[in-house]
């Protein structure tokens, strides 16, 4: 397995990275984090026109055509900067449940707008009741003459309230766990029957609750064939588990290298931190656990792209050794920098609670090492 990048990969990195160090300090991404809107439309803007937003989607719809591994190297990057502009929303699970699933009608009418900026969507997927269990549906969607009705309620939609359409799972048949019977619908946000509760998540980011009241869409709305819902969710988590895990890698990245460079700085004893056999040690396994997460999210990847039957199981096992990796990481890091760790002022807090959130997303990792041993 070739794990180097291409010329055109590196050209990408160097791109995003480029972007982040210049664009995303600490006090600026606070600023935008507490803004009305959440993120900057400007910054939005400037993502379509360096083809960022276009990466994963298909020429034919005005995307560049990349695959699974130009959209890790595009999270990765954004993670070394906490970028709060709703990409994996609109990119990676709208927008990939479009490609995956979309007629071509559905794609015309929506991708283009992806990838130029002009259109930005969201998941509608999970319930209050099982918030970590997609198939756990209890939002009804019934046929009527040419339309389907839609009722119920779905919970931590992120980036709702920026969203001009919604893909929203309904159960059209079976009880409310199974596989089978799971339908998906594309919904424009302001269809009649929506209403939006919005918050600000522990992260920084915007998610909603939303509530379905006699939606009704036409026929052509369905998202994939009736019933069938659940196999084209299952690839759009496992889209987004790779998404997050690079994103998770570059969060991690950052605050390994910063610990290193504060306990350099810091003195005890009329010595750097650095100089403790006990700090060394535990600077060396941060590095070790960066480093595995690392690895596997680009195995993981590669293999996904490939579509290879052992893919689902790597997805698994790199959701597990993220979030394990993620909370060692994190908490060190703030251990390492005393109290400070935990303030405001300082970066080490913000993307501790980022990796915390990515843990909980998609399944947290006791869900998916359970997945992988089951």
């Amino acid at each position: 397995m070739d794990l180097a990048y291409t010329t055109e990969q590196n050209m990408l990195e160097e791109s995003i990275s480029k972007f982040v160090s210049s664009e995303y300090d600490l006090d600026s991404r606070k600023q935008l984090a507490n803004s009305e809107l959440g993120y900057s439309d400007e910054h939005w803007q400037t993502f379509a026109s360096l083809g960022w937003l276009a990466l994963p989607i298909e020429e034919a719809y005005g995307g560049i055509g990349g695959d699974l591994v130009d959209t890790m190297i595009l999270f990765e990057s954004l993670g070394k900067g906490l970028v709060v502009e709703p990409i994996l929303s609109t990119l990676v699970l709208f927008g990939g449940a479009l490609s995956i699933a979309g007629t071509e009608d559905q794609k015309q009418a929506l991708l283009p707008g992806i990838a130029d900026g002009s259109v930005k969507g969201a998941l509608a997927y999970l319930e209050a009741e099982a918030p970590s269990d997609f198939n756990a549906v209890t939002t009804s969607a019934v046929r009527e003459g040419d339309a389907y009705v839609l009722n119920g309620h779905k919970s931590v939609v992120f980036n709702a309230a920026s969203a001009d359409h919604l893909i929203v799972s309904a159960r059209t048949e079976g009880d409310v766990r199974d596989l089978a019977g799971i339908s998906l619908f594309i919904v424009p946000s302001d269809t009649p029957g929506i209403t939006r509760k919005d918050y600000p998540t522990v992260d920084g980011l915007r998610a909603s609750e939303i509530a379905l009241e006699s939606v009704s869409v036409p026929l052509s709305a369905l998202l994939g064939q009736p019933h069938e819902g659940a196999s084209i969710l299952n690839q759009v988590i496992n889209r987004g588990i790779l998404a997050v895990s690079a994103e998770a890698v570059g969060a991690m990245e950052v605050l390994y290298k910063s610990t290193i460079d504060y306990t350099k700085q810091r003195e005890q004893f009329d010595h750097p931190l650095a100089d403790f056999q006990v700090v060394k040690h535990r600077l060396t396994e941060m590095f070790i656990e960066y480093n595995l997460a690392k690895s596997l999210c680009m195995k993981a990847t590669m293999l996904l792209n490939q579509g290879t039957a052992d893919a689902q199981r790597h997805v698994h096992a790199l959701k597990f050794l993220v979030g394990k990796s993620s909370r060692f990481v994190g908490q060190n890091a703030v251990q390492l920098h005393g109290g400070m760790g935990m303030t405001e002022d300082l970066a080490i807090a913000h993307y501790f609670k980022r990796l915390m959130i990515i843990d909980a997303l998609f399944g947290n990792a006791n869900i998916h090492l359970e997945a992988f041993t089951g």
